[in-house]
């Protein structure tokens, strides 16, 4: 969000056409998708939405850009200014955001991994929007052996920063799947949908207890 990178609060902050994940990655935000949870016509700055490729095969191609930051980064808005109401100033939010299906078959992932955790529904956790580091809870997952899911896991913790994990994304799988809620920031909670087909990274790290 350009709310972020103007201010150099952000990794991805003046990296603009550098590679910053795998090849395998492509990642959009689109709030033109018809009767989506986070879709609208116009911002509240009264910037049509469009759909806004993020990454494109890995490569860093743009932010969620409103009016007064793209002055600032010299770009265009990109109809990403929200607001929850009246009483908060718009800025720079996600609308429907997502990684793009890829040519994987989900069976195909699973049955590739000698050893590793299927997270098949995550919780909820944290994000530092400086330094990218991140904790998410696993609420349903299961321990992968041979290729066939196995014993399953509790309180599991996926921990590490996203530009690490972007780069270390090796397959990805050809459903998309979206999951609406709402995002809080400086200008208030908004509707937000996010997404992912089933990724494969290569190496993460898994905290948890007993």
């Amino acid at each position: 969000e350009a709310t972020s990178v103007a201010k150099g609060n952000s990794e991805f902050a003046n990296k603009l056409g550098e590679k910053i994940a795998s090849d395998k990655v492509t990642a959009i935000d689109d709030g033109s998708i018809p009767n989506a949870w986070g879709s609208v016509n116009i911002d509240d700055e009264g910037v049509p939405t469009e759909k806004n490729i993020l990454i494109e095969n890995g490569i860093l191609k743009g932010y969620m850009v409103d009016k007064f930051n793209g002055r600032r980064m010299a770009m265009h808005p990109t109809g990403n200014s929200r607001r929850q109401s009246y009483k908060y100033a718009p800025t720079s939010r996600m609308t429907n955001t997502y990684i793009a299906a890829g040519d994987d078959e989900n069976d195909a992932i699973i049955s590739s991994m000698d050893y590793g955790l299927y997270a098949k529904q995550m919780g909820g956790g944290s994000v530092n929007p400086v330094t990218g580091e991140f904790n998410f809870a696993v609420l349903e997952g299961y321990i992968v052996r041979n290729g066939q899911i196995d014993t399953p896991v509790r309180g599991a913790t996926l921990i590490g920063k996203g530009s690490d994990v972007l780069l270390k994304i090796d397959m990805v799988g050809k459903k998309l799947d979206m999951s609406a809620g709402m995002c809080g920031s400086v200008s208030g909670a908004v509707p937000v949908n996010v997404g992912q087909p089933m990724i494969r990274v290569s190496q993460i790290t898994v905290g948890g207890r007993e």
